[in-house]
């Protein structure tokens, strides 16, 4: 008993210390979702599962000796919110210039969703694959299932932050700015973490 309340508190701790960075993501696609509708709902969740369940594989392939993305690569990852919010505050540009409106959606479908999650969690790989080195296959079972239930309470805990009227008037009115200097931003952050800047 103490052995899985230790793989849980573990497991619990692992989540939360490499994910804490995707509550930004999951505040601005949830603010995109209030102000625009894109993405759904439903592929801000299935986005968020898909995603950490392809990081989590990635990792137990490492634990087997492959490495699909070697560490010194995992920066490139960043390209991909970088160039979202870069292509997006163009869009911006031109669209103020010429006097229309743009939607402040980044991610506007499931696959979309499911890159930034891969993206953002790129350097977890490192992380998780030393742990689950450790693990038996029962431990990094119950590992995958506190994860589930940690993209839940993500998921969850991402729609309450932007739930106030506020925030959505705002992006409202600032999102097609706003929006694209976060991703612009995660991208630089990417890059840090991953050691390219």
């Amino acid at each position: 008993m103490y052995s899985m309340l230790a793989t849980i508190g573990t497991a619990a701790g692992l989540f939360v210390g490499t994910n804490i960075d995707d509550m930004v993501v999951l505040a601005v696609l949830n603010v995109s979702c209030r102000a625009d509708g894109r993405p759904a709902r439903w592929q801000i969740w299935a986005g968020q599962y898909a995603g950490t369940a392809v990081l989590l594989v990635i990792s137990l392939v490492a634990v087997l000796g492959l490495t699909l993305v070697p560490d010194g690569w995992i920066w490139v990852l960043g390209f991909i919110p970088l160039l979202l919010g870069v292509r997006k505050l163009i869009a911006a540009i031109r669209a103020h210039r010429s006097g229309e409106t743009v939607s402040p959606a980044i991610a506007s479908g499931l696959a979309g969703v499911t890159g930034l999650t891969i993206a953002n969690g790129g350097d977890n790989i490192a992380a998780y694959t030393p742990v689950f080195r450790t693990l038996s296959t029962g431990a990094i079972a119950v590992t995958c299932v506190v994860f589930a239930a940690g993209v839940a309470l993500w998921c969850l805990a991402g729609a309450w932050l932007v739930s106030h009227h506020r925030v959505t008037h705002l992006i409202q009115e600032w999102g097609h700015w706003i929006i694209p200097a976060v991703f612009i931003l995660i991208g630089l952050y990417i890059f840090y973490k991953g050691g390219a800047i």
